[in-house]
């Protein structure tokens, strides 16, 4: 089995770059994205083994995110992760099919099991 490929969109820098060593840290690949247009234009689009993205970002949000991959045709896991969690987005991700939604700021443990979960296919 090959190694999954994990992407990280969040306009945020800092996020990026901590949620990418975590996991580069555990095996897997990673490439990150600041936007999800920018996702979406990634040649690698069709390798991602499971997408983390933060719910709010200019222009398309996460949500908007996940429904245009599930437009194109991808199945791919989605882990949402947010500075401001609620009920009513949480309900409308989880709805719209993500797999997990983590409120920041999260621990590497509760990213790790989320994720672990959506590769074998299951819910959080």
């Amino acid at each position: 089995m090959s190694t999954p490929l994990i992407s990280v969109v969040d306009d945020d820098a800092s996020v990026r770059a901590a949620t990418e060593n975590l996991l580069k840290s555990r095996g897997y690949i990673v490439q990150t994205f600041a936007s999800a247009e920018e996702f979406l234009r990634s040649p690698r689009l069709n390798e991602t083994s499971c997408v983390v993205t933060d719910v709010q970002m200019p222009i398309m949000t996460g949500l908007d995110l996940l429904t245009e991959m599930r437009n194109r045709g991808y199945s791919v896991p989605f882990i949402f992760i947010t500075a401001f969690p609620n009920d009513r987005v949480r309900t409308s991700a989880l709805s719209a099919g993500a797999t997990g939604f983590l409120a920041k700021p999260f621990t590497g443990h509760a990213l790790i099991e989320c994720l672990d979960a959506a590769l074998e296919g299951g819910d959080i």
